[in-house]
Parts: structure tokens; sequence; C-alpha cells
């Protein structure tokens, strides 16, 4: 058994996609995905899914590390509003050299201090 992907659902995949490239020098794996069919309304429960995205390489991981999938629902719809108590995915972690470096790149790239 290999653990191979975490997937994130972004508003705007290329936007997120250069933020984790740019903060935490995450690598793209093409090809950027176009999906659609019957099959993936089958997979995901909706009607006309049509998804894009890419693969980010995880720093550390190695050439056959773990990815990042970040993917945009092309005809989705925002369900609801996160808080840090609703189940499901939570964050993901990087250990960095240089916290208060590392933190002044997430703020400049549009990263948000989790404000209630």
């Amino acid at each position: 058994m290999k653990f191979t992907h975490v997937n994130l659902i972004a508003k705007d995949w290329r936007r997120l996609a250069a933020f984790y490239e740019s903060v935490f020098n995450c690598k793209r794996v093409p090809p950027e995905r176009d999906l659609s069919g019957q099959w993936l309304d089958k997979a995901t429960g909706v009607d006309g899914a049509k998804i894009t995205g890419i693969h980010m390489r995880l720093p550390g991981g190695g050439d056959a590390g773990p990815t990042l999938e970040i993917f945009q629902y092309d005809n989705g719809e925002e369900i609801r509003t996160i808080t840090p108590h609703t189940p499901g995915f939570a964050h993901i972690a990087f250990a960095v050299e240089n916290v208060a470096e590392t933190a002044k790149g997430v703020f400049q790239d549009g990263g948000v201090p989790w404000v209630n």
C-alpha cells in the first residue's frame, strides 16, 4: 500500500496551484486535468460534472512522492461556509526553516490569517 495524493477543491485551481508553487516549492506534475463524462458524473454524484486542475508534487517526497491534486469544478457552486470545527479536511502541514519568512510569503501570495 502507498499513499499517493490529497485532493483539494478550489474556486480557482490555477491561483491555488501558483500559491503552493511559490510559497511551498511544490512542482506541477503534468498533464493538466480536464475531466468530464458519464463516468465522472457517476463517480462524483454531480450531473454534468466538469473538473479541471493539476497535481502538485510535495517537497521532500522525491520524484515519486505524494501530490496535492488541486481541482476545480467548472460548473460547481459554493455550498457552505467552512469553520475550524467543520468535519472533513482541516489543513496541510509543512515543516519550514523560518516560520516568519514563510508566513510573510503566504500573506504576500494571498494567504490570510484565520479570522473568526
